[in-house]
């Protein structure tokens, strides 16, 4: 008789009480979030709410993904490409390029991350001097303020575990000192760690890796659901990793490792960012789409890398609390809304 039932109220339309069907998100994310419409190759994305322009910014690695150039050419000569949301996150639209050299010659600008600090903002980002063919080069993190974010003056460059050093992600502990992560290639390529008070002078007080094990890059520090967290870029996902007290982390499993179906979302999930608003965490990351593996990167007779090889993608996905530690399903419907602040 039940059967009967649910039959019928299925071939009238009406609702079925006590019965929960999956409903689409009110803001569902676009897939893929953002293109570079310059040199389709953006990549390493950090988001900010840009006070003055009453929006939400996206600042990106602008890799020259269509220009044609010997091997990984096009990941060096990037500025720091901007894109911006007036609508919570949904529209992104391509307002330029930040100028930020201070010495004469083109050079290279990978990975930034901006946190507002007494009234400006600062941004910490890889800097190499010149454009290279292959991987490589004397890497070091500069140090810009800004009022606007888009005049920048450059600070210098704080004295960290080695000038092999790139990715920097910066928190302010509840004591309010200052903690910058990056990746230490003359460290094995781990993340390393060091302490300020005012953003200006760093202090590292040991040499120990304060992510150690393979060899990793983009870290991530935030916080959600009563913890710390961590993630790293392991170039078939990103690595998780929790913490009480900002000093002992715990390494957990990983995300963004499993191909998703969106378009563009795939292979894997690589070096982005996190936004925490309210009770929800998203996870903002770049794909290479036209690859069957991250590490993918063949070249043809010219020594050339292939345009679909090249390009790069950023994609948003939801991040779960779930048995003490953070999930994505990147296939997953999720609301998608980044407020004003």
């Amino acid at each position: 008789m039940y059967k009967l039932y649910i039959t019928l109220l299925l071939a009238t339309g009406l609702p079925l009480i006590g019965c929960k069907a999956q409903s689409k998100p009110v803001h569902q994310a676009p897939a893929p979030l953002y293109r570079d419409p310059i040199f389709d190759g953006a990549a390493d994305p950090t988001l900010i709410w840009n006070d003055k322009e009453k929006a939400w910014w996206m600042l990106y690695t602008q890799r020259r993904a269509s220009v044609d150039a010997e091997n990984v050419a096009y990941c060096y000569g990037s500025k720091i490409g901007i894109a911006e949301s007036k609508d919570n996150g949904h529209t992104w639209v391509y307002r330029g390029a930040l100028n930020l050299e201070f010495e004469k010659g083109e050079n290279t600008f990978w990975a930034p991350d901006v946190v507002y600090y007494n009234g400006s903002y600062h941004m910490f980002v890889a800097y190499i001097q010149g454009v290279r063919s292959n991987w490589g080069g004397h890497a070091r993190i500069a140090h810009y303020t800004s009022k606007d974010m888009w005049d920048w003056k450059f600070e210098g460059f704080p004295q960290l575990t080695s000038e092999k050093v790139i990715d920097p992600t910066l928190y302010q502990l509840p004591d309010k000192t200052w903690r910058i992560w990056y990746k230490d290639e003359d460290h094995g390529s781990h993340t390393m760690m060091a302490s300020s008070k005012d953003l200006n002078k760093w202090t590292y007080t040991t040499t120990t890796p304060a992510i150690g094990g393979n060899g990793h890059e983009g870290p991530k520090v935030f916080r959600f659901k009563d913890y710390y967290w961590m993630v790293t870029d392991e170039w078939h996902g990103m690595r998780v990793y929790r913490s009480d007290d900002l000093n002992t982390w715990t390494r957990q499993g990983l995300i963004l490792d499993v191909p998703g179906k969106r378009k563009d979302d795939t292979p894997t999930g690589a070096h982005g960012d996190v936004v925490v608003t309210g009770d929800q965490a998203y996870v903002i990351y770049f794909t290479h789409p036209g690859r069957k593996v991250h590490s993918e990167s063949p070249v043809n007779e010219d020594g050339i890398q292939p345009y679909s090889i090249r390009r790069s993608s950023i994609e948003v996905a939801e991040l779960k609390f779930e048995n003490g530690t953070l999930t994505c399903d990147r296939d997953a419907p999720f609301d998608f809304y980044l407020p004003a602040r």
